[in-house]
């Protein structure tokens, strides 16, 4: 089960396609949005509805950053290849989707987990679903509008 809407985000630090070292909570308020592994359909394709939505997001001040397992280098390529207007945080290790419940055990690889983050850095909506891929930018823009 995804963390509640309502709890604080675990705060974190991770390296970023930016170059630079992210610190959530000098990032917020913002959309996170765990996926599998770069280049493949699914993960494309959400990465993808992001992009083609992020204009919308933007204009509402909410920053988007996606994380997976995949290292910077590996995320570098999969965000200049389709032009994704936001940076990728790099978890190789998997503790952050761990903390944010956002982990298969076993195979450990991410699950298909968004999370929207207010400016106090709580969780406001959570969207986990790890079939429907473009479903995740509809469910964020939905909670955003409801304000």
């Amino acid at each position: 089960m995804p963390l509640k809407p309502g709890t604080k985000a675990p705060d974190f630090t991770l390296p970023s396609t930016s170059g630079e070292n992210l610190k959530l909570s000098n990032n917020v308020p913002c959309i996170l949005y765990f996926y599998p592994k770069n280049f493949t359909p699914g993960c494309t394709q959400e990465a993808c509805s992001f992009r083609d939505g992020f204009s919308e997001l933007r204009n509402l001040n909410i920053k988007v950053f996606g994380i997976s397992r995949d290292s910077i280098k590996s995320h570098t390529k999969f965000r200049n290849e389709h032009a994704l207007p936001f940076h990728l945080l790099s978890d190789t290790k998997g503790e952050i989707c761990k903390r944010y419940d956002s982990l298969i055990p076993l195979i450990r690889i991410p699950k298909r987990t968004t999370y929207l983050i207010d400016e106090r850095q709580k969780i406001k909506a959570v969207y986990d679903d790890m079939f429907g891929a473009k479903k995740h930018l509809e469910k964020m823009i939905s909670e955003l509008n409801i304000e």
